[in-house]
């Protein structure tokens, strides 16, 4: 019996929401988990760079033209593995059991590429240190959402710091790489997370300037629309954190292209409208205006905001798959 295009959208859901489950029971294991692997090719291939500029940027390029293959290739045959068991049950007259267990493995293997549930404890964590007047651990909990220098943040400084950080991080670590999933599968999923990982370790000033340069303009490149999508989605949602739609949208568009990077400002500046408050970096950037202050509560719709705009880039991940997967058919 050939496969129907509802059995394919219930495939495409329970893909997405096995992936929600697992994101909810935890991290997998480091020694598993790709996104460390791809830390440690990153690593690997940094160790052999050269010295000057010139030569730091052509291998910048090269680092990456050597990794993707080696992580895409992989991707490509588990998925030509999982698509061989979805065809073999169907041969044997149980292509429901094909899905399903189709549906668990890429379920399982897209989870690692995006961090709903662990971003938002990492802001949870952040304002359970404030709210027990501990600073100092405070700063430290922050060091899971920001490479800033944390020495220096007051309170106030710290709690804003964790709210843009969410905003951000629900673009970069959520929105971004279900899209590439929606639309082209976990070879899309990977291809971003690398990106992502690559920008992360050396897409930044000082000792990796020229050497992470590509990396760096790649990853702007991949979160131009991803970036856009999270700022709407963070309007849009605003009545259900408690925010202000109206607020939210006037902030954006003016503060968006405050930030040196052509993305970031775009999540933190609408965050920074619908909750009411005032997010800078001292000396980079101002978003947003002070209606009230930042306090344990205005974290707390921050981590509220995290959850729903997660929930949409899944419901919208959905929607795009389902549309994909008839466009085919």
């Amino acid at each position: 019996m050939p496969e129907t295009k509802g059995q394919r959208s219930v495939h495409e859901a329970l893909v997405l929401l096995l992936a929600v489950a697992f994101d909810l029971i935890g991290e997998p294991a480091a020694s598993v988990h790709p996104v460390v692997w791809y830390g440690r090719l990153i690593r690997a291939l940094e160790s052999r760079a050269p010295r000057g500029q010139g030569a730091q940027l052509r291998y910048g390029v090269i680092m990456l033209l050597v990794a993707f293959p080696l992580v895409l290739v992989p991707v490509k045959l588990f998925q030509g593995l999982i698509g061989s068991i979805e065809k073999k049950a169907k041969d044997y007259g149980e292509a429901r059991v094909g899905l399903l267990a189709s549906a668990v493995f890429i379920g399982m293997a897209l989870k690692p590429f995006f961090a709903l549930r662990m971003l938002v404890e990492a802001g949870a964590q952040v304002r359970r240190s404030l709210e027990q007047g501990n600073l100092e651990e405070a700063r430290e909990a922050l060091r899971s959402l920001v490479s800033r220098d944390r020495s220096h943040l007051n309170p106030g400084l710290v709690a804003a710091a964790a709210i843009e950080s969410l905003a951000e991080n629900v673009s970069d670590s959520v929105v971004a790489p279900l899209w590439y999933y929606a639309l082209f599968g976990l070879p899309g999923a990977a291809f971003y997370r690398l990106a992502n990982t690559f920008d992360s370790l050396i897409g930044y000033h000082g000792k990796y300037e020229y050497l992470g340069k590509a990396a760096a303009r790649l990853d702007d490149l991949l979160n131009l629309l991803p970036a856009r999508l999270s700022a709407l989605l963070i309007v849009a949602c605003a009545p259900l954190y408690g925010g202000s739609r109206k607020e939210a949208w006037r902030v954006w568009r003016r503060d968006a292209g405050k930030t040196e990077s052509p993305n970031a400002g775009h999540p933190m500046s609408a965050a920074a409208g619908a909750l009411g408050v005032r997010l800078e970096k001292v000396e980079h950037y101002i978003l947003g205006e002070e209606r009230r202050n930042i306090t344990s509560a205005v974290i707390v719709q921050a981590e509220r905001m995290t959850w729903w705009v997660g929930a949409c880039a899944f419901l919208l991940a959905l929607v795009v798959r389902i549309w994909r997967q008839a466009g085919r058919g």
